[in-house]
């Protein structure tokens, strides 16, 4: 069978490579911990999930319109004109299932060969590939460790230009774990005002997972909201990622688009899901409160847990669930061949920072959205495994 070239411009997520690995190892018999994948450890909460089973009793279990349910847009409507500051009508947003196709529509609806798409870099892996889907050009954005991670809006006003369609934001960031500041924030609106055909893909899927400060969306400031797109979604803060519902909120021009898209993909969003993200977004906080609470512990334990391993040091996330340790005083030259030897060799179960971009270099992401036992197991299974990394993976010539 051949497939068509268009395959070979879209790429994939290899934390569920990684995965994969880890899941075969423990197939044959080995120990794993699991810090590979971004995915709370915590049940749905109850209400959640009772709100779920109440849908299918009755009746929700048919087609609904492809941008969803009236109800469910208008209770994403207010939650995110509640928490963001803004005014957004119900007829502003779309759901789908998970945020994955909102942003995939967003940059397919903007961008085509010719086109420019800015992305941070490292950031997640789906933007790039739906740029490259898109055929529009990639402009890789560099976040650097000296900076927090924040964007340099130096480096931005640079490859800004005519050719840009859009800009893919990621705060709080995955797999940085850090924040776009507001000042940041307030200079970029700003700077956009000498490029109206630039439109913001925002996303925003972490916002309820911020330990130092509070949250801030690009759609809060003078001029962004009619040009911004946010994506957010239940997967991360209400910890129903297996549901898959996910939504965004959009000019009603791209609304249009993206309802069209969804009616030549996935149809619509699976009707008891957007009963029970009502739910989510209407009912008791209280489990995001202890799961926000407990995340906040576990950062503080990973942290210390990684810089106590000589070579290792690590900027304390200020939000989502992800450290992103630098490991470049290991010596490794490939840090995937040193992902690969942690999880061979000790077990443990981490991403390259190359999985998200090649200035991903010389880090590795863990997720610590585990228990704090696992976390601590993990570090001490790295710990006693280094020592044996010579010989193993090829040493850095410089």
């Amino acid at each position: 069978m051949k497939l068509s070239k268009l395959m070979t411009r879209i790429g994939t997520e290899s934390a569920f490579e990684m995965l994969a690995k880890a899941k075969a190892l423990e197939a044959k018999g080995k120990s794993i911990v699991h810090l590979e994948i971004g995915e709370p450890d915590f049940d749905t909460p109850k209400n959640i999930r009772e709100a779920g089973k109440k849908a299918i009793d009755q009746g929700w279990t048919h087609y609904c319109p492809a941008a969803g349910i009236k109800d469910a847009r208008a209770a994403v409507a207010e939650y995110l004109s509640k928490t963001r500051s803004i005014k957004v009508s119900p007829e502003e947003i779309v759901l789908a299932p998970g945020a994955k196709p909102v942003i995939v529509f967003t940059i397919l609806a903007l961008a085509e060969p010719g086109d420019e798409v800015i992305v941070p870099n490292p950031t997640y892996p789906i933007y790039e590939s739906a740029t490259y889907f898109a055929g529009a050009k990639l402009v890789p954005l560099a976040l650097r460790e000296e900076n927090g991670f924040d964007l340099d809006l130096g480096e931005l006003e640079k490859v800004l230009s005519s050719k840009t369609k859009v800009l893919v934001l990621n705060s709080p960031a995955n797999p940085t774990g850090g924040v776009v500041a507001e000042a940041t924030f307030e200079k970029l609106a700003k700077m956009l005002r000498k490029y109206p055909d630039v439109t913001v893909l925002s996303d925003e899927i972490y916002s309820r997972l911020v330990y130092e400060g509070t949250h801030h969306s690009i759609s809060q400031f003078p001029g962004m909201r009619e040009r911004t797109v946010i994506v957010d979604g239940m997967s991360k803060t209400y910890a129903m990622t297996g549901w898959r519902l996910g939504y965004a909120a959009a000019p009603k021009e791209l609304v249009a688009a993206m309802e069209k898209l969804a009616i030549n993909t996935y149809s619509c969003t699976a009707s008891m899901v957007q009963m029970a993200g009502i739910e989510a977004l209407t009912g008791t906080q209280a489990d995001v409160d202890k799961m926000v609470a407990e995340f906040r512990r576990r950062r503080e334990v990973i942290i210390q847990g990684l810089t106590s391993i000589p070579g290792v040091t690590c900027r304390m996330p200020k939000a989502a669930f992800y450290a992103f340790p630098n490991v470049k005083a290991l010596g490794v030259p490939k840090v995937k061949e040193l992902a690969d030897f942690i999880l061979y060799e000790a077990g443990v179960s981490c991403l390259p920072g190359t999985s998200f971009g090649c200035f991903g270099e010389g880090y590795l992401r863990f997720s610590y959205a585990n228990s704090v036992e696992n976390i601590n197991e993990a570090v001490r299974r790295i710990k006693e495994a280094l020592p044996r990394l010579k010989g193993k993976v090829p040493a850095s010539k410089g």
